[in-house]
C-alpha cells in the first residue's frame, strides 16, 4: 500500500511547483519583490482586488446599497416550481464559502501576518462582494432549464460570452469538474479529523487511524454522501438548508460566548487589528507586505468571489431578477468572511497565544493550524469545566463545514458536467467518480496514514486557473451586468428579459421571443449543442 501512495505522490509531483509559480507570480521575481508594499502581492491577488474596486464603482457601490435586497430575498418564504429557491441557493453556496478555511486559513494568516491580517481581510471582502454580485448576475442571465432545475454558472455564461462556442463551455466545465473532484479528498480527511477528536472527548481515548472507528466512518461517510448526490441538487439542498444554518449558529454563538466571558479582553483586539494592519508586529515578519498579502490572499480564497466558483449555486435558483440572486451572492460573502472569519479572528486574536514566544516557538506552535485555534479556545473559556464541550462542538462544526463543501464541490461539479452532456447516464457517471474513487481515496490516505501532499496542489492549481479563466469572462460580460443592474434599480414593474441586455436569454424570454418558443419547440427542453 505504501508503494502505491508513494507513486502517487510522484505521478503529481510535476504540479507542486506549477501551481507555486502560478500563485506566486510575480513575487518570485526579485525585481518584483523590491517594489514597496505592492511587491509582496501576487498577480492573482491583485487582479482579484482591482476587479472587485472596479465593480464596486461601476455598480454604484451594489453591495451597500442594495444588501437589504439580498437580505429580503433569503428571508422570504418562496417555493420554486422550477430550480431552488433564493434562500436554497443562498445556503448551497454557503455550503461551498463555509468550511475549513474559515478556522484553519484565518488562523494561519494570522499566525504568520498577525492580527492586521483580519483587517486587510475585511477590506478584500468588502469589494469582493461586488465581484460575486457580478459573477452571479451573469450566471442567473445565462442559465438554461433541464426538466424542473435550472443550470448554469462559469461554463455557460463562458460559452454564451465567447460567441456561444460549445467547446468553451466544455474546457471550463472540464476545468472546474477536475477541481472539484480533486479537493475531495481533502474535503473527506477534514471530516476524519473533526469526528476523530469528538470520539476521543466523548471516550478520553486517543483512536488510531486503523481502529474500527476510522473505518466505521469511512464507509458511512461514502454511502451517506452517494445517497445524497445521487438525489440530484433538490436532496443536496434539503440537507445544506439544515446543515449550514445549524453550523452557522452553533459556530456563532458558541465564539460569541466565549468573547462575553472576555470582555476585558475585547480593547486589545482592535488595537491588534487596526494597529497591526499598518504597523505588524516583529514576530509576524515586521513587514506591511506581509500582513497585507495574507490578509487579502486568506480573504479572497475564503469567499471565492471571483473565482467563478459558487456561480452554479446562484443559476439554480429561480429569482425575479438576475440582480436579485447578485445581492443575494453578495451576502453571501458577507456572511463568510465578515461575520464567520471575523469570529475565528477574535478567538486568535484575544487569545494571544504568542505571547513571550520568539519567532522560532511561535512558527512551531502554528504549525498546524486547527491545532493552535483549539489552543486558542482554551485560554479564553473560563476555567476547565467546559473544556471538553466547547471543544467537542467546536469539532463538529469543523466537520460540518468540511462535509458541507464536500457537497458542495459534487453538487457543483454535476451542474456543470451538464454544460458537456445533459444524459442521465454521464451525470450518474460523474457523481459515482466523485462519490466511489474520490472520496474513498480521502478514506484510504487517512487509513494508511498518510497525506499526498502533492495530490492537495492539484486543487490549488485547478483554483488559480479558474481565476484566470473567470476574471477576463467578468470583463467582457460587465455591459450585461451594467445593464440589468440599470433596470434592476429603476423599480419601474417592467419584468426583466434578454431585451434589457440585448441577447437572448433561454430563461428570460421576452413575449415576442416566448410565443415563437411555444409555437415552434412546443415546450421542450433547450438543446444543450444548439
Amino acid at each position: 500500500m505504501d508503494e502505491i501512495f508513494a507513486a502517487v505522490n510522484r505521478v503529481f509531483a510535476f504540479v507542486v511547483p506549477v501551481a507555486d509559480f502560478l500563485w506566486d507570480f510575480p513575487t518570485n521575481f526579485s525585481w518584483w519583490n523590491r517594489i514597496p508594499i505592492i511587491g509582496n502581492l501576487t498577480f492573482a491577488v491583485l487582479l482579484l482586488v482591482g476587479s472587485g474596486i472596479y465593480f464596486t464603482v461601476r455598480t454604484g457601490f451594489i453591495q451597500v446599497t442594495r444588501f437589504k435586497d439580498g437580505i429580503r430575498a433569503i428571508m422570504k418564504q418562496k417555493s420554486a416550481s422550477t430550480g431552488i429557491s433564493p434562500r436554497a441557493a443562498f445556503f448551497l453556496s454557503s455550503a461551498m464559502r463555509v468550511g475549513p478555511g474559515n478556522i484553519v486559513g484565518v488562523t494561519g494568516a494570522i499566525a504568520v501576518g498577525g492580527p492586521g491580517a483580519l483587517f486587510w481581510m475585511w477590506v478584500s471582502a468588502f469589494f469582493g462582494m461586488a465581484t460575486a454580485y457580478v459573477e452571479a448576475v451573469l450566471a442567473q442571465t445565462f442559465k438554461e432549464k433541464k426538466g424542473q432545475e435550472y443550470v448554469g454558472g462559469l461554463p455557460f455564461y463562458g460559452k454564451r460570452i465567447l460567441g456561444n462556442r460549445a467547446f468553451v463551455g466544455v474546457a471550463l466545465s472540464f476545468l472546474f469538474i477536475t477541481y472539484a473532484f480533486f479537493c475531495l479528498p481533502a474535503q473527506a480527511f477534514n471530516v476524519f479529523s473533526s469526528v476523530g477528536q469528538m470520539a476521543g472527548i466523548v471516550t478520553g481515548h486517543t483512536y488510531e487511524t486503523t481502529s474500527g472507528l476510522y473505518y466505521a466512518i469511512g464507509i458511512l461517510l461514502i454511502v451517506g454522501t452517494a445517497f445524497v448526490a445521487f438525489g440530484g441538487i433538490r436532496k443536496v439542498t434539503r440537507v445544506t438548508d439544515v446543515c449550514v444554518p445549524v453550523m452557522a449558529v452553533l459556530y456563532c454563538g458558541l465564539v460569541i460566548l466565549m468573547i462575553l466571558f472576555n470582555l476585558n479582553r475585547l480593547p486589545d483586539f482592535f488595537i491588534s487589528v487596526f494597529g497591526g494592519a499598518f504597523r505588524p508586529e516583529a514576530l509576524f515578519g515586521g513587514v506591511m507586505g506581509t500582513v497585507l498579502a495574507q490578509g487579502v490572499k486568506r480573504g479572497l480564497m475564503s469567499n471565492e468571489a471571483g473565482q467563478g466558483t459558487i456561480t452554479m449555486s446562484a443559476a439554480a435558483a429561480e429569482a425575479e431578477h438576475p440582480c436579485e440572486q447578485g445581492c443575494v451572492q453578495s451576502v453571501g460573502v458577507f456572511l463568510d468572511t465578515l461575520v464567520i472569519c471575523t469570529l475565528t479572528g477574535f478567538v486568535v486574536v484575544m487569545a494571544q497565544t504568542w505571547n513571550g514566544m520568539d519567532s522560532a516557538a511561535w512558527a512551531a506552535a502554528s504549525a498546524d493550524s486547527f491545532s493552535l485555534f483549539l489552543n486558542s479556545l482554551s485560554v479564553l473559556i473560563p476555567g476547565t469545566v467546559l473544556d471538553g464541550a466547547v471543544t467537542f462542538l467546536i469539532c463538529l462544526c469543523y466537520g460540518l463545514f468540511a462535509y458541507t463543501t464536500l457537497l458542495g464541490m459534487l453538487s457543483f461539479a454535476e451542474i456543470a458536467a451538464n454544460r458537456i452532456s445533459r444524459k442521465k447516464g454521464f451525470i450518474n457517471g460523474v457523481r459515482a467518480v466523485g462519490a466511489f474513487v474520490f472520496i474513498p481515496f480521502g478514506v484510504l490516505c487517512v487509513l494508511a496514514g498518510l497525506e499526498l501532499s502533492n495530490l492537495w496542489y492539484i486543487s490549488d492549481l485547478g483554483n488559480i486557473l479558474i481565476v484566470f479563466a473567470n476574471l477576463p469572462l467578468l470583463y467582457l460580460g460587465a455591459r450585461y451586468v451594467f445593464q440589468a443592474t440599470s433596470h434592476y434599480k429603476r423599480k419601474d414593474g417592467t419584468p426583466f428579459t434578454g431585451a434589457v441586455i440585448g441577447r437572448q436569454c433561454s430563461c428570460w424570454p421576452d413575449e415576442t421571443a416566448a410565443a415563437q418558443e411555444k409555437s415552434t419547440e412546443g415546450g421542450r427542453e433547450d438543446n444543450l449543442d444548439s
